[in-house]
């Protein structure tokens, strides 16, 4: 039974995933896009400092309303009310937030050290409260099983944002060196504005998806409970220290990086930092198509007998999955190195750490189903805090004596302690049979399957690029092999069901 429930997980995840590997690989085409054209580390640094920023806010103005929608719903009589009331508290939250940031922009501006641009300010408080607010409705279509909607509306929004890229990035410039009198492309294109344009296609993606979703909410009666609305927010309060602690740990090290580095240029050390941490998009695809169908899954699962065991199955399905991917990335460095500009290569010694450390991370978000579902979220809010803590700490220290790689050896510590710290506390007060052998043997073997193919091409000194990319093939085979017998019956099902 447990395998089957696994199997419709599987399910899930691949049509999620579908989305979210479509959406996020259009999205992540833009680093290239973005790392080539702005030469200059320092432009980049921009980008990913305002939306480290960015991902703090969305964190706060979602107050983890999306987790309590999702408790609060398995309730049927009162489902409806349940999400009317979130949507009118994120509505007016986000609204709040849009006026006073439009009002105190350049205040805002000056503080975060662009005093030149408040206009950055009132784009992303708009980006910001609009994507706060569709989150609900994103979550409403994953409880209502809408995988197909939800898949529609996700890749709308990601080509809107890519379209208008290449609109301003490439044909905008590309029209004035044929016209440089267009008054078209004048009109509406001024070179100055550079990786702002970056933040106007996120702007008009956002709003968008705010359209195409927004209607929805008319389609059943407008209730806002205020009883059920304080009960929804006293479960969700620990959530919301635990996503702040947690996008402390997350994003948070893009901003340390400008304050704290001793390098020459900070800002080019944040760009170095941002567009390699994109190299280990497969890790983070994967995690969040997982996500998506993961939490409504573990939530309806949580009545059955065999709840337990499912979950154990799931956890080492999933760090499997993560041992291939960064396997898979890391023998293959290569050509992946070529998905950034020459300008951020330098940092790519960082990509193995923070590769482990998304694992780290996704093997955390399993565990942390114990607290969840036992209603005991506040030690999710400490277990974060934790992670917080270190991330602060850490960065504080390493930081100026290692520059990116401190901030990426942080992000490591960070997040093994807080997957070795949720499994103890969960094995308390939710025990799971974890299969551990099998998991810290899959961790391990990847590892030593990526220094294997370090040291094999030291060893024989290979530079060449063709023949290196022989020899990991023959790893990855020998790797992929071992594991093959290790999971006969997996494999055998996988083959019965094409």
């Amino acid at each position: 039974m447990a395998n089957n429930e696994v199997k419709k997980l599987a399910g899930q995840t691949a049509i999620y995933g579908g989305t979210t590997v479509l959406s996020r690989l259009l999205n992540y085409l833009l680093v290239p896009l973005h790392t080539y054209l702005f030469s200059n580390a320092a432009d980049y640094g921009v980008v990913g400092e305002l939306y480290a920023w960015t991902s703090l806010f969305i964190v706060i103005l979602t107050y983890g309303m999306e987790t309590a929608f999702f408790k609060f719903s398995q309730d049927d009589e009162i489902k409806d009310r349940v999400y009317t009331t979130v949507v009118g508290s994120l509505l007016c939250t986000s609204t709040l937030f849009i006026v006073l940031c439009g009002i105190y922009s350049q205040p805002i501006a000056d503080w975060l050290q662009y005093p030149n641009h408040p206009e950055y300010v009132r784009w992303f408080s708009v980006i910001i409260g609009v994507d706060a607010l569709t989150s609900i409705f994103f979550a409403h279509l994953r409880f209502q099983n809408r995988a197909m909607t939800f898949a529609a509306v996700k890749i709308t929004n990601i080509l809107v944002n890519v379209l208008l890229n290449l609109f301003f990035l490439l044909l905008c410039p590309w029209l004035l060196t044929k016209n440089p009198d267009s008054a078209f492309v004048n009109a509406i294109y001024n070179p100055e504005i550079g990786v702002g344009y970056i933040f106007i296609a996120n702007l008009v993606a956002s709003v968008v998806t705010l359209l195409m979703l927004f209607p929805g909410i008319f389609k059943q009666k407008f209730v806002f409970d205020w009883q059920l609305w304080k009960k929804m927010f006293r479960y969700a309060f620990p959530l919301l220290i635990f996503g702040l602690a947690g996008i402390v740990n997350e994003t948070m090290d893009r901003v340390l990086l400008k304050r704290l580095s001793l390098a020459p240029d900070p800002q080019a050390s944040v760009g170095i930092y941002s567009a390699c941490y994109k190299i280990s998009i497969m890790m983070t695809i994967f995690i969040q198509a997982f996500k998506y169908a993961a939490e409504p899954f573990f939530f309806r699962k949580a009545k059955d007998k065999d709840a337990k065991e499912t979950y154990a199955e799931v956890m080492t399905a999933f760090v499997l999955v993560c041992s291939v991917i960064f396997v898979g990335i890391m023998l293959y460095m290569d050509l992946v190195q070529y998905f950034v500009g020459a300008t951020y290569r330098v940092g790519l010694s960082i990509v193995p750490i923070l590769l482990m450390a998304n694992l780290f991370l996704g093997i955390f978000y399993n565990l942390s189903i114990w607290y969840k579902l036992t209603g005991q979220t506040k030690f999710g809010a400490y277990i974060a805090l934790f992670g917080a803590a270190i991330t602060l700490v850490l960065n504080w220290i390493l930081i100026p004596r290692f520059d990116y790689m401190g901030a990426a050896w942080t992000t490591f510590a960070c997040y093994l302690s807080m997957m070795v710290v949720s499994y103890l506390l969960g094995q308390k007060y939710y025990h799971v049979d974890y299969d551990l052998k099998r998991i810290l043997f899959y961790l391990f073997f990847a590892v030593a399957v990526y220094g294997l193919s370090v040291g094999v091409n030291k060893l024989f000194g290979i530079e060449s690029m063709g023949v290196r990319l022989v020899v990991n093939t023959v790893i990855l085979i020998g790797y992929l092999a071992v594991l093959g017998l290790m999971n006969k019956e997996m494999v055998r099902g996988i083959i019965r069901r094409k």
